[in-house]
């Protein structure tokens, strides 16, 4: 309830709106008929607020409270948008403005995300009304469906990204609160031994030789080696530049701006390139390409060149990027510096390389726990050699 106050020999209203206390002078002096006379204008203002029809801009135009009502007003336009815009709808706009970011492959894995999983659960809510619990039961639907916890987290992460624009465009608390990601198991790491790497290299078609060279001493990543052309081979220097990477027939940047580096070429793999490049078609810019001059469709050759040869060789079937974690091993395996192996890799430190590969080189980073025993011995033989003396 508010109330008419006097100042200084003139009165003043007293009231609460939007839960803040506004005070505001009048130029009426102190009088019983003044009184009265605001007392009126204090309960139509009142009535206008408890029916949500107070202008506090047409009462009081000078006040320095206008600027900061009206930005109320419009954060909660903004939430009453929220409220109410269907996750359909807000998704259409967000998705336009995102894929401005995006590499095409990553437009195409949002949309395929969104077509079949978001819209068909969350595409009629109201963005604003979607919970915590809407979020969860979600998650465990696609759990329940068969889905691997790599391709949840996948489907949750474009979800989280949309919930949290919404809560921050529209000024609400975002339901995404202490939701983590699902654990995931530890990658399939199965990378070939050297002798199976010659096998496969030897027995290889001869167009195809140069390639999976390139691939098994490289650690160049499907994309890389696909988009790689003649311009980033620089045999003079030995090195193989990556500024591109093609990726579902686009050619497009690097994985990631770390990925964007210069890889040192072996003399396996220098021979290799340019034994190839006196056969290699003259009329494409392509270091690899198909007949008709175009960038290798690594499906295609996947399908037709790489599990016909492994199964022909009675080799376990494994996808061709084993051919980069391959390269990882043997250069562990071979002593060369980590930090030289993640930059080959495109990797932005060392913390990759060993999380994900040294289990495979034990000697290498001795996890067999024979450099404590040497310690030990070392320091109980110099015990004993003072006791003796």
């Amino acid at each position: 309830m508010g109330s008419v106050n006097s100042r200084d020999g003139k009165l003043y209203l007293d009231f609460r709106f939007k839960g803040v206390r506004c005070r505001e002078q009048t130029r009426l002096a102190e009088s019983a008929a003044n009184r009265i006379k605001l007392e009126r204008v204090l309960k139509m203002i009142e009535q206008q607020i408890s029916l949500n029809t107070f202008d506090y801009a047409h009462h009081f135009p000078d006040s320095p409270r206008v600027a900061k009502f009206r930005q109320i007003a419009q954060l909660e336009a903004q939430k009453a948008q929220g409220a109410t815009m269907l996750f359909s709808v807000f998704v259409c706009q967000w998705q336009a403005e995102k894929n401005i970011e995006w590499r095409l492959s990553q437009q195409e894995t949002v949309d395929g995300i969104l077509r079949c999983h978001l819209l068909p659960n969350f595409g009629d809510l109201p963005i604003g009304a979607i919970s915590k619990g809407d979020i969860l039961r979600f998650r465990l639907k696609l759990n329940d469906a068969g889905l691997s916890p790599s391709r949840i987290n996948h489907i949750m992460t474009s979800l989280r990204m949309i919930i949290n624009e919404a809560a921050e465009r529209f000024d609400y608390d975002s339901p995404w609160r202490n939701i983590k990601p699902l654990s995931i198991p530890r990658a399939d790491i199965k990378p070939f031994t050297l002798d199976e790497v010659q096998r496969i290299i030897t027995t290889v078609r001869p167009d195809f030789q140069a390639y999976y060279t390139v691939r098994f001493f490289t650690g160049l990543r499907t994309g890389e080696v696909d988009g790689l052309m003649w311009d980033n081979i620089d045999f003079t220097n030995r090195r193989i530049n990556i500024t591109q990477s093609l990726v579902k027939g686009v050619l497009g940047p690097t994985k990631t701006t770390g990925s964007t580096r210069s890889v040192q070429m072996s003399a396996r793999v220098f021979d290799a390139l340019l034994a190839h490049k006196d056969v290699a078609d003259q009329n494409t810019s392509f270091v690899f390409s198909a007949r008709n001059g175009q960038p290798l469709n690594h499906k295609n050759v996947t399908r037709r060149v790489w599990y016909p040869l492994l199964t022909y060789l009675k080799l376990e079937a494994r996808n061709p990027y084993q051919t980069r974690h391959t390269a990882a091993t043997l250069w562990l395996a071979a002593g060369e510096s980590p930090e030289w192996i993640a930059n080959q890799l495109g990797h932005a430190n060392t913390t990759m390389l060993f999380k994900v590969y040294s289990r495979y080189v034990p000697n290498l980073v001795r996890r067999d726990g024979s450099a404590f025993e040497s310690l030990l011995d070392e320091q109980f033989d110099a015990n004993d050699e003072e006791d003796a003396a």
